[in-house]
């Protein structure tokens, strides 16, 4: 076997090479580590980094000392290093995955009693060889010849069984994150790769009967600090929370999601590497908008969801963000009640306010007019006064049912059947005065409602069109909801949105309440209405009953 200038093998000398490598990654390391925001889990890694680099370099120093008292010395601080490096570990494992072992006082306390008691033992292993006897060869390599003792094998059982507790802390965190972990855990199962090579380098001469956990270190900093950096620390974010989670890289890319999220946003599952634009870009808008709720459409159903993000980095590098994604359906719904139970007020409120009223002072003036007109003995005047009351009065009632209905149906929606539009259409055609008016109703479908509710919105929508002197009504369905059109009076306002407010005499005082009871009608089963502003031969009613999901619909 050829010899390098130290007098070594080729293969002796990359021995000890790789502890030079194993040293100088993770002392290199250290630098990277110093920008991770989290105080105790910075500090924990910076530990273990700093602790194993000087327990590689003593390795080094042992397999080639050049005199029998650095060996000694080398490969003591090599033990000592070794042990601390486990008690490192512990913290940074414990620090990482959010326990408080490395806070715990009795814990902390057991912890420096049990360490400095294995130091104490190491160091004065000169006085009674109890750990360990060294034997120098020169011109063997490695240098040293170590005979272990019965405290060294209880100590490595100790430190194998605490480096596996560590273990177990990070592979349950990654577990329960369930997004992106394998190379994590991967990396982490490298460190234990070494325990393999320590048996065996005992029970063969093919190895140095060496702890090779520096190496493992080594390979577990350069992965976790320069490779999957991302996925390090945004599993520190968010491991053990439990509902959908996307991570992004700094430009917005997809670079894993769990399976909630996969199982919740469908277009999420293979997105891997996809922009989250194009992945699902209604997301995308909405993570990047001012509204904190997203909805999701799946079949008959909303649900909806706090969307909180939070950005990770390294330093002054941004390495992306984790979304989170926590479900409030049932927080969402009762908000969203509330606020249409009170605006159902107010404008239950406005209505009585400008439609009672009113029709209250109409009554009251042409009730003055007919007194003064039957004291002037003019009857015909008296008569027509009287008419106008009467017609002030049923106005009233018109008011009054359409208060009544908005009181009686107006309240939370909970039992909804399947109804078919068309014919309720016709129903509420049928109890209203119509006139001469005719009915034209094309299409067909089915949709989830109150049957009594959804008459009623047809009766009031058939109301507000008599009122808009119109001859023709069609309602014409198609898949996503229906539309109520008439032949009457276009309107000339151009904001819309007044059609529906009550207290509003918008189109025209005659249309009353009507289209406002029509949009209360429609919200109580979470549809929409609108005025179609492009329509020019009357008006036309927009009733959606299948809004567009914020977010994106399950296939």
């Amino acid at each position: 076997m050829p010899e390098t200038v130290l007098g070594l093998t080729l293969i002796d000398s990359l021995y000890a090479g790789l502890f030079v490598l194993g040293a100088v990654l993770t002392a290199a390391s250290i630098l990277q580590a110093t920008r991770i925001e989290d105080r105790e889990t910075r500090h924990g890694l910076i530990a273990l980094l700093a602790t194993a680099s000087g327990w590689s370099v003593t390795h080094v120093v042992t397999l080639l000392a050049p005199s029998q008292l650095i060996a000694n010395v080398a490969y003591l601080a090599g033990l000592i290093l070794g042990f601390s490096t486990v008690w490192a570990w512990l913290y940074f494992c414990s620090a990482y995955t959010g326990r408080v072992l490395h806070r715990d006082t009795w814990v902390v306390r057991g912890s420096i009693l049990a360490y400095l008691s294995v130091v104490a033992v190491k160091l004065t292993n000169p006085f009674h060889h109890l750990y360990y006897r060294a034997t120098y060869q020169p011109a063997s390599f490695p240098a040293v010849v170590v005979e272990h003792g019965i405290f060294h094998w209880a100590v490595t059982g100790l430190s194998y069984a605490l480096a596996a507790i560590g273990m177990f802390m990070l592979f349950e965190l990654f577990r329960e994150a369930d997004y992106g972990t394998r190379p994590l855990a991967g990396l982490v199962a490298v460190m234990a790769l070494p325990a393999i090579l320590d048996v065996y380098s005992f029970a063969s001469s093919t190895l140095v009967d060496l702890i090779h956990s520096p190496l493992g270190v080594a390979v577990f900093a350069v992965g976790v600090l320069f490779i999957h950096e991302d996925r390090f620390l945004a599993v520190q974010l968010t491991g053990d929370i439990a509902e959908p989670v996307a991570l992004l890289d700094e430009d917005d890319r997809v670079r894993a999601v769990n399976d909630t999220a996969r199982s919740r946003f469908p277009t999420l599952r293979d997105a891997t590497g996809v922009p989250l634009s194009t992945a699902a870009p209604a997301i995308a808008e909405h993570v990047d908008g001012d509204d904190d709720v997203l909805a999701l459409r799946h079949s008959d159903d909303t649900e909806y969801y706090l969307v909180a993000e939070s950005t990770f980095s390294l330093g002054a590098s941004n390495l992306g963000r984790v979304i989170v994604f926590t479900e409030i359906t049932e927080t969402e719904r009762h908000r969203r009640e509330v606020e249409r139970h009170n605006a159902q007020l107010e404008g239950f409120a406005a209505g009585v306010n400008h439609e009672l009223r009113n029709a209250i002072q109409v009554a009251s003036g042409y009730t003055a007019q007919a007194a003064s007109a039957l004291e002037s003995e003019n009857v015909t005047d008296a008569q027509q006064s009287l008419a106008r009351v009467s017609d002030a009065v049923d106005r009233m009632a018109d008011r009054v049912n359409d208060l009544s209905t908005l009181a009686r149906h107006g309240r939370t929606l909970r039992d909804t059947t399947t109804v078919d539009v068309a014919a309720a259409a016709r129903a509420g055609w049928q109890t209203t005065d119509t006139g001469d008016c005719e009915l034209t109703v094309t299409g067909d479908t089915t949709v989830s409602a109150d049957r009594v509710r959804l008459e009623d919105l047809f009766e009031s929508a058939f109301a507000f069109t008599t009122d808009n002197n119109a001859t023709a009504v069609t309602v014409a369905i198609h898949d996503n909801g229906f539309s109520i059109a008439d032949n009457g009076a276009t309107p000339s306002v151009t904001d819309t949105t007044r059609f529906f407010d009550y207290g509003d005499a918008v189109p025209t005082t005659e249309a009353g309440m009507h289209l406002p009871n029509v949009q209360t009608l429609a919200r109580v089963h979470g549809w929409t209405v609108s005025v179609d502003p492009d329509y020019e031969d009357g008006v036309r009613l927009e009733i959606t009953t299948d809004p567009a999901p914020i977010a994106l619909t399950d296939p």
